[in-house]
């Protein structure tokens, strides 16, 4: 087995070995990964932190032996606590997103002297790190301030506390206790909303009185209600809830 650690900001992971595949997600800074299988030009790794399988391309991505994976993997999450911040590598700069993890930085004798955040913060916090994100654009398969989806969102401001969510809004409905009634939701809970079908494809955070925040052609504030998500510009519901659940 082969083990790598993206040294770059924000690197594609694609459903296919090509680069116009559907990006699934993104792997951010420091994040690491096995490698799977490796072809001339791109591999099938599957992530650490989410457990996707998915097709990277070998420029993108730097080698690391067992014992570094593994020392990586286990240690509590170092974490860029500023909207975008660089690292130094020989004197040049490479930009990293809020949320790169640093615990490789040394392995890839890179340089980073901005804010950090490490360990598990309260709850309450966590509609304060949500709007770190306020107004970034959609992108499918996004985990940055540049491009986020409704999943990747929750994931990175649970991530940013030391909590750990599936990568996509079904399997995170999976995590967590569901609540009977939206009144019993608190600031930080995860709202989860299914097509018509009934399968579970959004999710947002959920704030004080009847508000939600979430990615819906960027990040945003809406209504909530028993009906779903109410979008005050369209002036109509266009989300309908499912269930809401405790994570923490």
């Amino acid at each position: 087995m082969q083990y790598g650690i993206s040294y770059l900001g924000i690197v594609p992971l694609r459903t296919e070995p090509s680069h116009t595949s559907e990006m699934l997600s993104q792997l951010l800074y420091g994040e690491t990964c096995k490698v799977l299988e490796e072809r001339a030009k791109w591999s099938r790794i599957r992530t650490s932190f989410e457990a996707m399988e998915a097709w990277i391309e070998n420029k993108q991505l730097a080698k690391i032996d067992e014992n570094d994976y593994h020392r990586l993997y286990e240690e509590a999450p170092n974490l860029s606590a500023d909207l975008v911040e660089f690292v130094t590598a020989n004197s040049q700069l490479i930009p990293i997103p809020l949320g790169s993890t640093l615990n490789g930085i040394d392995l890839l004798d890179h340089k980073h002297s901005g804010n950090t955040i490490t360990g598990i913060l309260e709850k309450e916090r966590l509609i304060e790190t949500a709007f770190l994100y306020l107004n970034a654009p959609y992108l499918h398969g996004g985990r940055s301030p540049f491009g986020i989806d409704a999943s990747g969102f929750t994931q990175m401001v649970y991530k940013l506390h030391g909590y750990k969510l599936f990568r996509h809004a079904g399997q995170q409905a999976q995590q967590g206790d569901s609540l009977s009634f939206i009144e019993e939701s608190e600031p930080g809970d995860l709202a989860f909303f299914d097509s018509p079908d009934g399968i579970i494809n959004h999710v947002g955070i959920m704030m004080n009185d009847n508000y939600i925040i979430h990615a819906d052609g960027r990040v945003r504030l809406d209504r909530i209600d028993h009906s779903g998500i109410y979008n005050a510009d369209l002036r109509r519901h266009t989300h309908q809830l499912r269930v809401i659940k405790k994570i923490i």
